[in-house]
């Protein structure tokens, strides 16, 4: 019981920080998540809530990546799986996914469906390193900590206005 009361604790406390840097308020965080084994860091500001995968509505005639509609307290939300989008494997459906609601902030009911999270990172415990030109515009920033993984920085706005990402249809 004491697992779960911690849990609740921490959710709670991550909605607190979630909410505040959607207004602006308290220092600057990022959150990390894993996806397929690869570390992403994105701003608190531009995360949204954090949620167990529900069941999904799926939706004919869309991309494998685009695992269906989530209807989180009333409100829809297009979840895309965010390693398959990638071209990795797609996340595995267990006790450690999650629903990474993002794009409240621009006017976009999105959501990532991601392995894991990892947790809040302070951007000062970081080290920018050389952008991947290669990649998506979205995701070409990349830090290193202090046990030198790299991590990638998810760009939300930009990735709302991938043409790729915002079209599901096949």
């Amino acid at each position: 019981m004491a697992r779960k009361s911690s849990l609740r604790d921490f959710q709670s406390y991550l909605a607190g920080r979630l909410s505040d840097a959607a207004l602006g308020h308290g220092a600057a965080s990022w959150l990390g998540i894993d996806v397929s084994g690869e570390a992403w860091l994105i701003d608190l500001s531009d995360g949204g809530e954090i949620v167990q995968a529900p069941q999904l509505a799926n939706v004919p005639l869309t991309y494998p990546w685009f695992s269906g509609i989530a209807n989180v307290r009333g409100n829809l939300h297009a979840v895309t799986d965010f390693s398959a989008f990638l071209g990795s494997q797609p996340t595995p459906r267990n006790a450690n996914a999650r629903l990474l609601l993002i794009g409240a902030r621009y006017g976009s009911n999105a959501a990532l469906l991601v392995s894991r999270m990892l947790g809040l990172k302070k951007p000062e415990h970081f080290n920018e390193t050389t952008a991947d030109n290669t990649f998506h515009a979205w995701g070409r920033q990349r830090f290193t900590d202090a046990d030198g993984r790299v991590w990638r920085k998810l760009a939300v706005r930009e990735l709302l206005a991938d043409q790729r990402f915002m079209n599901i249809g096949i």
